[in-house]
């Protein structure tokens, strides 16, 4: 999966919206994620990511989250720390 955009804070929103929709679109439950950034400062990200196919006997369902927002989204590069909104 990689995701591109021209600042950190878009970065992390596209990349997050990609993993969103791949959990909706293909019922898909991520476990774990290797990461590799591009540039400097960040514009582009490159990663695996290992999961399984949702199974409600497994997997609890809660809050269904719709998408993440640039609105209110931090991403500090330099110590290492994001905040990012999400709707629900």
């Amino acid at each position: 999966m990689s995701a591109s955009a021209s600042d950190p804070a878009s970065l992390a929103v596209e990349f997050l919206n990609q993993l969103i929709l791949v959990g909706a679109s293909d019922g898909f439950v991520g476990r774990s994620i290797v990461a590799r950034t591009v540039g400097n400062p960040p514009t582009a990200v490159v990663a695996e990511v290992a999961g399984e196919p949702y199974d409600p006997a497994r997997h609890p369902s809660g809050i269904e989250v719709k998408a993440a927002t640039l609105h209110g989204a931090v991403f500090d590069v330099p110590r290492g720390r994001a905040r990012v909104i999400v709707d629900i």
